[in-house]
């Protein structure tokens, strides 16, 4: 288990979930930790802005709800390889 620099988050600045795991931590200790969403998988380090670390101040366009993932689109197929010319 990391043990991170600074309490885990309440809730995740993109989502407002509350599954929030550490990913990692500065190699010195106690500078910086990353936390991951287990939820929409956004992650952020404890270091950025408040814009990016505070669900009250993270962007309106870029919030998500939960609730509607299942609605988002899904990314297109790959499609298959050209055949090369030689």
């Amino acid at each position: 288990m990391i043990s991170p620099a600074e309490p885990v988050p309440a809730e995740c600045p993109r989502c407002r979930a509350t599954k929030i795991e550490v990913r990692s931590t500065s190699p010195v200790a106690g500078v910086w930790t990353i936390w991951a969403c287990l939820t929409c998988l956004y992650a952020w380090r404890s270091t950025e802005p408040i814009e990016n670390t505070n669900p009250d101040h993270y962007p309106v366009p870029f919030r998500l709800d939960p609730s509607q993932f299942s609605d988002l689109p899904v990314d297109p197929a790959i499609p298959p390889p050209r055949k090369s010319d030689h």
